[in-house]
């Protein structure tokens, strides 16, 4: 039983107090990371490096990694899409514009750059964190599960494709737009002297 100085309440005050800071100032370096892409994929591409040496090092846990190829692949495909898809909410108004009379509609996607970079980077951390563990190194003859993925990768990236091309959308920008103006029909009277 506990006493007046109420001990239990005030350790679970500084837990929720340490967890209150930690989240703010994990917040603060999230937040802080936004502008900078270039550094947040470069240090994605170092965690998920680590990740790969520690698994062929180890010579196993393909299992999670198959999962996580799987997991990345549904994030890619949400990173790909727009998020007014025609095919799944009907051509209601909301659609992409498909001829040139069209209006123009921004691209926009239905799982954002930075969701995406962060969805990928927290699901590397928790499988390299599940390699410490032995009970997640279920035994497999990886080349099947290799195998398995690349053919799963092309089947849904050519579906992918195809629904690209059949809504004529491109899901990146190189650049800002420019006006270059009317062009000036050609003349076919003019004469050839």
């Amino acid at each position: 039983m506990e006493g007046p100085s109420g001990d239990g309440s005030s350790a679970s005050t500084a837990l929720e107090k340490w967890k209150s800071d930690f989240t703010r100032k994990f917040q603060y370096y999230l937040d802080r990371s936004t502008p900078h892409p270039l550094g947040r994929w470069l240090g994605t591409i170092g965690v998920a490096s680590i990740y790969l040496l520690r698994v062929y090092l180890i010579q196993g846990f393909y299992i999670i990694t198959y999962g996580l190829g799987i997991y990345l692949l549904n994030l890619l495909i949400g990173f790909l899409s727009p998020i007014a898809d025609p095919e799944i909410e009907g051509l209601d108004g909301a659609s992409l514009p498909t001829k040139g009379s069209d209006e123009f509609k921004p691209f926009i996607r239905r799982l954002p750059e930075f969701k995406f970079w962060y969805s990928i980077t927290k699901a590397i951390c928790i499988a390299f964190a599940m390699t410490f563990f032995s009970v997640f190194d279920v035994p497999v003859f990886w080349p099947i599960l290799l195998c398995y993925w690349i053919v799963l990768f092309f089947l849904t990236m050519k579906r992918q494709i195809m629904h690209m091309i059949k809504y004529k959308y491109i899901p990146f920008s190189l650049g800002k737009q420019k006006y270059t103006g009317k062009k000036a029909p050609a003349n076919s009277t003019q004469s050839k002297y």
